[in-house]
């Protein structure tokens, strides 16, 4: 995927601070970045150009350094950016040019189909343009729509589009989009709309009217262990310790999502509040044991 040369580039460029096309192709070789195949000026120029728009790096050149080129405005990849979280997210996603001379060795979770309508969407994303998309539900018919893409949110190796219909916002996966087509109409999302804060009371991409709650669970084992070293919401917080468990709260919209998460530790998480909650998760054990007797 084309996404890997930028990453690369990008990183390659971080790491090093500053190289020459030369140097930059030799290193592009030995990392098996495109097979084994130089990197040409051409096509580093047009890499350069697709940096810029996609991540606002720019990569200038210092003529009086030997010709030499580095990341002018290195303060971005710090900045709390959209494009900072797709570099972030993208580099993640497997991309690190590390594990691109020995991939073999490296079994990275594979991103289903979608990623080739990636760059369509960032560039109306970063353009405000109007998309419209062929999309087709599991169980249903295809179907278009005309959308403005506000945000996308990689999620459990999946990629997630949110975007507002006119009427109300609605989250798109991109493995179920047969077409995406950037159109000449702009929009202009609201200046106070934030997607981080439109997604921080839940976990995952769901967004319903589940009401807030304050979910406080158990964790028996190692489990404790992981969701201390990867909490799953920036809420969570440790309560209580003992020797055999620790509790964990959350303020948080308990949608499908993160009831999912929750069950799949098994018995090693009980919830212990709101009571609903509770009282959902018994229903959901029973009906596993139902489907084994």
């Amino acid at each position: 995927m084309i996404f890997h040369q930028y990453i690369w580039l990008v990183n390659t460029l971080r790491r090093y601070k500053k190289m020459t096309l030369d140097e930059l192709s030799q290193r592009w070789v030995d990392d098996e970045v495109a097979d084994g195949n130089p990197l040409s000026r051409s096509s580093f120029n047009r890499h350069r150009d697709a940096i810029l728009d996609m991540f606002g790096i720019v990569i200038e050149c210092d003529a009086q350094d030997g010709y030499r080129y580095y990341i002018y405005n290195p303060e971005v990849l710090d900045d709390d950016t959209m494009e900072r979280w797709m570099l972030s997210t993208l580099t993640v996603g497997g991309v690190l040019s590390d594990g691109l001379s020995v991939q073999e060795r490296i079994i990275l979770e594979d991103v289903p189909a979608g990623e080739e309508f990636l760059q369509t969407i960032i560039r109306a994303i970063k353009t405000n343009k109007i998309i419209t998309i062929g999309y087709r539900r599991f169980g249903a018919d295809s179907y278009e729509k005309t959308v403005a893409p506000y945000a996308l949110k990689l999620f459990h190796q999946r990629w997630y589009l949110l975007a507002f219909t006119g009427r109300h916002f609605a989250t798109y996966s991109l493995d179920r989009m047969t077409t995406v087509t950037l159109t000449d109409e702009t929009f202009k999302m609201p200046d106070d709309f934030s997607p981080q804060a439109y997604f921080s009371e839940y976990f995952g991409v769901l967004t319903d009217e589940t009401p807030m709650a304050h979910v406080v669970v158990r964790a028996y084992g190692r489990t404790p262990d992981y969701l201390r070293t990867l909490p799953l919401h920036r809420s969570q917080r440790e309560v209580a310790s003992t020797d055999t468990y620790a509790d964990f709260s959350f303020d948080i919209r308990p949608t499908a999502d993160f009831i999912g998460t929750l069950l799949s530790h098994g018995d090693g998480l009980e919830v212990l509040q709101p009571q609903d909650l509770r009282q959902r998760f018994l229903q959901q054990v029973d009906a596993l044991r139902a489907r084994y007797q």
